[in-house]
């Protein structure tokens, strides 16, 4: 459900939501909008997250995720709007939520970030039931929550990989 015309486009959306919605231009780069999307946000959570003690890292990790979704949902509902688009490629502030959620209590190591840009997107590009549903809700929540719907499908299969061994740091 991507770039469908919903309504016509009022002008452009403020700044701060743009911003937000195309995680700081990542959504403007190409082919691909969401991989770089998701990619930017490893990158991000990679550096910030080795600076954060390991106790606190799971609660920030929700938390962060949490906050990119409470922002999100208006800044991707601003935008699909301005744009005249249901469901704009270029916004992919709800790549970084999912991604924030597939990394939820993952330890830090380039391969736990790179199977989990890699489970994310799988999950995020092919929609298993009900992620496909959730993109029928309205603007900006149909926007970002099927993406926390790929980004939960993606952290079980992590921590399935973690826990029988399958993946290490």
């Amino acid at each position: 459900m991507m770039d469908q015309p919903s309504e016509v486009a009022r002008g452009p959306a403020p700044l701060w939501a743009t911003l937000v919605a195309t995680f700081f231009g990542a959504g403007r780069l190409k082919p691909g909008p969401g991989t770089w999307g998701a990619l930017a946000t490893v990158l991000v959570w990679a550096l910030a997250s080795s600076r954060i003690p390991a106790a606190d890292r799971v609660w920030a990790t929700i938390i962060v995720a949490a906050a990119v979704t409470l922002i999100g949902i208006p800044a991707a509902t601003l935008v699909a709007r301005a744009s005249g688009l249901k469901d704009p490629q270029f916004v992919v502030i709800d790549e970084v939520a999912g991604q924030l959620v597939t990394l939820i209590a993952v330890p830090l190591g380039w391969k736990t970030f790179l199977a989990g840009l890699i489970l994310f997107r799988v999950f995020d590009i092919w929609k298993p039931f009900p992620i496909r549903r959730l993109e029928a809700l309205p603007e900006g929540t149909g926007i970002v929550v099927d993406d926390l719907g790929a980004g939960l499908y993606g952290l079980a299969i992590m921590h399935l990989l973690l826990h029988f061994g399958l993946l290490t740091k």
